[in-house]
């Protein structure tokens, strides 16, 4: 049998038991929802009783997210909004090199702040620039699929 894990999934994959326990969860949470988004949860406590938990829309979505991650054998990091993240850290999230990020930054493309001689970037600001870099990259690519219609190639 396979020891209790209590890693977070930052650094780890699912096993296959804790992908079979969020998916057995995603299911129940979901079939719980109500019309609203929220999701009533019945909770049987220690000593026999049950307590009632309502979760609101919001939390639901990021709860099944999250279930949806972990049932699907992926590892997440959670990043608060308001967190500064060294550019590694940022460059990581956007899939490019830590010298292109620099080069971003240097360019005035997203706002940082000098803590010595590091980098910091805010998350909400990368956040923010991801958004505007995916909007642009959609934009091209609906542009592409249009000229290619248009000259009869698809």
């Amino acid at each position: 049998m396979t020891a209790l894990k209590n890693e977070a999934f930052f650094d780890r994959l699912p096993d296959e038991v804790e992908i079979k326990n969020a998916e057995q969860l995603r299911t129940l949470v979901t079939a719980q929802m109500n019309a609203d988004g929220s999701t009533t949860l019945s909770l049987a406590l220690e000593d026999g009783k049950t307590q009632t938990a309502t979760l609101m829309p919001a939390l639901v979505a990021s709860l099944l997210e999250v279930l949806r991650l972990v049932s699907s054998g992926r590892g997440f990091r959670m990043i608060p909004v308001g967190s500064k993240l060294t550019t590694q850290q940022a460059a990581d999230l956007l899939n490019v090199s830590r010298p292109y990020l620099v080069k971003l930054l240097e360019n005035d493309e997203m706002p940082f702040t000098k803590t010595g001689r590091h980098r910091r970037v805010k998350a909400e600001d990368l956040f923010a620039y991801k958004k505007k870099r995916d909007a642009r990259r959609s934009e091209a690519l609906d542009t592409l699929a249009r000229t290619d219609a248009e000259a009869g190639l698809i």
